[in-house]
């Protein structure tokens, strides 16, 4: 009997590792579809995607380090975001992201009204998380970092993607569980 459990185990942290590459790599591939005009980039957001499913299929640890992983990985290879202090301070939102949405949706009760208030709480608090570490990231390299700075990357610039992701993210979430793909 412990045999087969391992074997489950060991199938079941492979299942997660592929998964978590093929997320990674939707975070490294989506910026892409929105390359080409920046600014409609930084507005829909599309590395957070991956990211914050990651957190609801694979859960908030594999959720983190993907968040972590993803804008470092991506600025290094692609240069953009420039690693410090952007993909730098991204990491800290984005691993806040993939982590929240994780243990929020553990946490309540995995219906459909909870997936979408799992997905709102990770998404303020990953905002707070970027607010705190632009403040002292840019801080420590003697940039300014203000209240206006904030409410405008972290609100108001960010809305469409904020209703994309709104929209997007639950529905890929119910179709997975309802696929049985999901835990």
């Amino acid at each position: 009997m412990k045999k087969s459990t391992t074997k489950q185990s060991t199938r079941q942290s492979t299942k997660h590792l592929v998964l978590a590459g093929l997320l990674v790599a939707l975070g490294l591939l989506m910026p892409f579809l929105t390359g080409q005009i920046p600014s409609v980039g930084r507005r829909l957001l599309p590395m957070h995607i991956p990211v914050l499913l990651s957190g609801f299929v694979l859960g908030g640890p594999y959720g983190l380090i993907i968040g972590i992983v993803t804008p470092l990985l991506r600025g290094f290879m692609f240069g953009t975001p420039p690693v410090f202090p952007t993909a730098f301070v991204m990491s800290f939102e984005l691993g806040a992201y993939g982590f929240l949405a994780g243990v929020f949706y553990r946490f309540w009760s995995r219906t459909p009204s909870s997936i979408l208030l799992s997905l709102l709480a990770a998404m303020l608090g990953g905002r707070v998380v970027w607010g705190v570490a632009s403040v002292l990231v840019y801080g420590l390299s003697g940039q300014a970092f203000s209240w206006q700075m904030f409410a405008a990357g972290a609100v108001w610039d960010a809305l469409p993607g904020i209703a994309l992701q709104v929209v997007i993210i639950p529905i890929i979430v119910l179709a997975l569980q309802r696929a049985r793909l999901m835990e």
